[in-house]
């Protein structure tokens, strides 16, 4: 919130270019770049960090697109991975009904469009291994956690009081809290959300035949189903994440079948049999979908990032990879004021940030949920009009390029 007062002068106050409130991969990476780039960084989390490193598999994981991964490279965290990512080297696009093959008609993404692989799978468990990693490692990151903040901004900076009694003074907040972010409704910035009253069901299966580096995107009537190439473990040699959407009271009941039963309604959303015979793996998981974006991103020493400023539909694989590219505009635009020894919360500055993301932001949004709306159904005029616009694009190979880069956030 915004008040009239003076930043603190006690002894203890902790002075820092910018707080981030959240450490998920968007906070930690972004602290991560910004103390790179010389700057005192602080970065608050309710969550006690190592507890989060989870041993075992639990079935979920990120895909992480070209554009991405290459900022986690920068920020040093590709490095701490304990284990290996896998590449997406081809990506298959097909439309069809539970239980049938899938239309002839489809869009594929191989090596011949691009010049590295469209991005990686990382399990969940992974990646906050090497967050943490990269985190105490950073030179210029202080670290609050587990801990809480209690921020007051004023147009001369921000002063954030931690329940552990330390003060903070710095130039700019940053909320990277998801989806129900404090900061962002005690600015009051209004939120528009698309409710979609479907759940996506993660989980991950191990099967017969090598995946060679293959994701499927596979629509059907009640939302996309995917299947992504993850890396193989000790006890799964060949091993793929599932994405499969449905409505809300469908997929709770099909969460709870037992194993035979989950794993036969997995293979007839699959399409074909591919990949041979299919198991189960791990925890499976069950998140409402929705899209929400906020009205600004900004407010007085205040920016918004990733979930806290916008969510959509996971049907491309998009949520995180968006997150991501905030990140690499306001780490462009703080570090040059930075450096030329500008004030990095400055109206301005934070004005910048907005007109460079949220455009294109709401554009990303608007996309995959008109994409939702027009494969999520079985309107069989839609069905045929769908398919052949898949395999028109498939035929034309700039316009298929130029997809691929748009996905690889390149």
């Amino acid at each position: 919130m915004t008040a009239n007062t003076t930043p603190s002068t006690a002894p203890e106050a902790l002075e820092a270019d910018v707080c981030i409130v959240g450490a998920g991969p968007v906070g930690v990476t972004l602290a991560c770049r910004l103390a790179q780039h010389g700057m005192k960084i602080a970065i608050i989390d309710r969550a006690d960090l190592p507890p989060l490193e989870r041993p075992g598999f639990d079935g979920r994981a990120y895909a992480i697109s070209a554009g991405s991964r290459h900022l986690l490279e920068d920020a040093g965290i590709w490095a701490h991975l304990p284990m290996q990512a896998c590449d997406i080297r081809e990506i298959r696009v097909t439309d069809g009904r539970p239980g049938r093959p899938p239309s002839r008609l489809f869009l594929e993404f191989g090596p011949e469009d691009a010049d590295e692989p469209f991005g990686a799978m990382i399990e969940a468990r992974a990646l906050r291994v090497a967050l943490n990693a990269a985190l105490y490692a950073t030179p210029g990151v202080r670290v609050f956690a587990p801990d809480e903040a209690r921020v007051t901004r004023h147009a001369d900076g921000a002063v954030i009081h931690t329940a552990s009694g330390r003060v903070i003074n710095a130039r700019l907040v940053i909320a990277a809290e998801g989806r129900r972010s404090p900061l962002r409704e005690q600015a009051r910035i209004p939120v528009t959300r698309l409710p979609y009253n479907q759940c996506g069901i993660i989980c991950a299966v191990a099967h017969e035949r090598p995946h060679e580096g293959r994701a499927l995107e596979h629509f059907l009537p009640a939302g996309p189903f995917a299947q992504l190439p993850m890396a193989p473990t000790p006890d799964y040699p060949n091993l793929s994440a599932v994405v499969w959407t449905e409505s809300e009271k469908v997929a709770y009941r099909q969460a709870e079948l037992p194993h035979e039963a989950f794993a036969h309604e997995i293979r007839r959303r699959m399409g074909d049999d591919w990949l041979g015979a299919l198991t189960p793996v791990g925890r499976r998981w069950v998140y409402p979908l929705s899209a929400q974006y906020a009205q600004r991103y900004v407010d007085t020493r205040l920016a918004l990032v990733g979930d806290s400023a916008h969510g959509m539909h996971p049907i491309a694989g998009q949520g995180l990879n968006l997150g991501f590219r905030d990140i690499m505009a306001l780490v462009d635009i703080l570090g040059d004021v930075h450096a030329r020894g500008g004030d990095v919360g400055a109206p301005d500055v934070l004005r910048a940030y907005q007109a460079r993301c949220r455009p294109a932001n709401l554009l990303m949004l608007a996309a995959t949920d008109m994409l939702e709306r027009v494969f999520g159904n079985d309107n069989p005029v839609l069905r045929v009009a769908r398919d052949v616009g898949l395999a028109a694009i498939n035929r034309i190979t700039p316009l298929r390029r130029g997809f691929a880069r748009q996905a690889m956030g390149l």
